[in-house]
């Protein structure tokens, strides 16, 4: 696709992300706009519909032929990425997939392979990418300037836990929060990941324990170039919303660290204070999926090189599974018996 109009993006799915990626597109990415939107739910659709002086499609295949339709944001429930990918792909229109593409390697390959069949663009939703900050951290590794890269460090704590009928459903821990560590590991170290070591425990939510998920976990990843990467994860941080990355390497460090409500400092005798870290993933990166947005608009409009890419997007699913069975057996798994 090459074209130099706006791009017109359909947002199938218009729960918390989906509403979200439609405000984004209409008022803060000049070129694109959006263009209509479907939910599961005709009443949800049709309040989102109205928010945004938009077409609620009936359907997916309603919402593939509207008009003015270039592109499809898929942010629907995981299991449904892969279909609507494929369905996309045959209607021959550009594709942004939150992440992940699916929980299953064979259902990835599948979408995938549609989407190369098609030749349309395809980008997979690893917003965190597109973070000023984390992006900064990636070009001065992969610039060369910190010397050899020798281990990379990923804290991620969420404020509170999402819904219990979330999780039952979000694949896991290593899935639904721990999978966007897994992508940036291998941003930051550009190298892939060879080896996982995991482990888990329910510490504070007996509910958690009970469908056989974690709220606590860490994981130790190798990296083909012999880098380390460590990942710490909470479902609870009582201060806020805690992410920070750091990489090493034999000529210098950089840091990523938190983002904060506001920078004023206050000082006092006996007393220092930083304002308090955001609450919801949704503040914290607000100005990354801006980002994500004019990338995947850019891409999709002039071509070249898709800014997080099919195989990319494969990658921390496969990180995820191999951690999910180290976690169970209690053993290193490499990425090979799952790939």
């Amino acid at each position: 696709m090459s074209t130099t109009r706006q791009l017109g993006i359909a947002v199938a799915g218009v729960g918390r992300i989906g509403r979200m990626h439609a405000r984004i597109i209409t008022n803060q990415v000049p070129e694109a706009y959006l263009a209509a939107i479907y939910d599961i739910s005709a009443s949800t659709a049709q309040e989102v519909a109205t928010q945004f002086g938009v077409v609620a499609a009936p359907s997916i295949e309603d919402l593939l032929g509207a008009p003015g339709v270039d592109a499809l944001a898929i942010c629907t429930a995981t299991p449904t990425h892969a279909e609507l990918i494929c369905k996309a792909a045959a209607a021959g229109k550009a594709v942004f997939c939150e992440k992940p593409i699916s929980m299953s390697l064979a259902e990835v390959d599948y979408a995938l392979s549609a989407v190369a069949d098609a030749n349309v663009p395809f980008m997979v939703g690893f917003n965190r990418r597109f973070d000023p900050g984390h992006s900064a951290v990636h070009q001065a590794a992969s610039s060369g300037e910190l010397g050899q890269l020798t281990m990379a460090r990923i804290t991620s704590r969420d404020p509170a836990p999402p819904p219990l009928e979330y999780l039952k459903a979000s694949g896991g821990i290593w899935v639904d929060m721990l999978i966007h560590d897994f992508d940036m590991a291998g941003f930051i170290i550009g190298s892939p990941v060879v080896q996982v070591w995991a482990q888990g425990a329910a510490l504070f939510d007996t509910k958690i324990r009970e469908i056989g998920d974690f709220d606590t976990a860490i994981a130790v990843l190798t990296h083909a170039s012999g880098a380390i990467t460590t990942i710490d994860g909470s479902r609870k941080a009582a201060y806020g919303y805690d992410q920070r990355i750091e990489v090493l390497g034999t000529g210098g460090m950089a840091i990523s660290d938190n983002q904060r409500v506001h920078n004023a400092q206050i000082y006092r005798t006996g007393l220092s204070q930083l304002s308090d870290l955001p609450n919801f993933f949704l503040e914290r990166y607000e100005q990354s999926f801006v980002n994500e947005w004019l990338a995947f608009t850019n891409y999709a409009r002039t071509g070249g090189p898709s800014p997080v890419s099919g195989a990319e997007g494969r990658a921390p699913v496969a990180i995820a599974m191999a951690a999910a069975i180290s976690a169970q057996q209690g053993r290193p798994v490499k990425l090979a018996e799952i790939t």
